[in-house]
């Protein structure tokens, strides 16, 4: 009998985040493997990571074409059979797309990308994503994207607060206002789970915040969580 920790980090053209993915999954003792997008068979994996990046250029809207790429069926199926599903910046956006989450990502409130790290502070620990860490975590974690803000109408944000929300942009002392958060998300949101906390997205990345050389290794206790979260007993 083994423990099964294999990670799919799906590349899609214009994915760039996806080595340095697949290299926190290693460190944290994970099994990852680059997948091209155009795969439709992922059952030998046990969790499947979205990684950051312009899929397909961003064109249209982020991850409105990446949303339609073949590997998509098999995720959303993966998905609803409990798998861990994450989502990092732009694969947070093409969940979003896929309907695998609820809301979107568009243009930041100031239309500027933002470079830089960010607090967020730990919402909920129902999910593949913080599992780990312990709600009222502070985490300092960089952030990178120009379509950050997240939007969702007033119903699915009532849904969300009731558990769905697992990071919220804050200040370094865990407080939560208009002026801690850095591109206008609705309610500071900055991650999100489905229902079944299996599906998770952030737009911050954790796999740049994994070892002290990186300024923060805060991104591991979410990137821990996840890998936690693939442990099954196969024969």
């Amino acid at each position: 009998m083994t423990i099964g920790r294999r990670v799919a980090v799906i590349v899609f053209p214009g994915s760039n985040c996806e080595r340095d993915v697949a290299y926190a999954m290693q460190l944290l003792g994970a099994d990852p493997e680059l997948v091209w997008h155009r795969e439709t068979d992922l059952s030998e994996f046990d969790g499947v990571i979205l990684p950051g990046g312009f899929a397909h250029g961003d064109y249209l809207r982020t991850g409105a074409i990446a949303r339609f790429s073949p590997v998509m069926t098999e995720v959303e199926r993966l998905a609803d059979a409990g798998t861990p599903v994450l989502g990092i910046c732009n694969g947070f956006q093409i969940l979003c797309e896929a309907g695998l989450l609820p809301g979107a990502l568009v243009a930041n409130r100031d239309l500027k990308f933002i470079c830089r790290p960010v607090h967020l502070r730990v919402e909920s620990t129902d999910s593949v994503l913080t599992r780990a860490a312990t709600v009222g975590d502070v985490l300092r974690i960089p952030l990178n994207s120009f379509e950050g803000n997240y939007v969702a109408p007033a119903p699915v944000l009532d849904d969300l607060e009731n558990g769905g929300v697992v990071l919220r942009y804050s200040d370094a002392d865990g407080s939560v206002s208009d002026a801690a958060n850095p591109n206008g998300s609705l309610n500071n949101i900055a991650g999100i789970a489905n229902g079944g906390g299996n599906v998770a997205g952030l737009m911050p990345h954790p796999e740049r915040a994994i070892e002290t050389v990186l300024g923060s290794t805060d991104g591991r206790i979410l990137l821990e969580s996840f890998v936690a979260s693939l442990d099954r007993v196969t024969a």
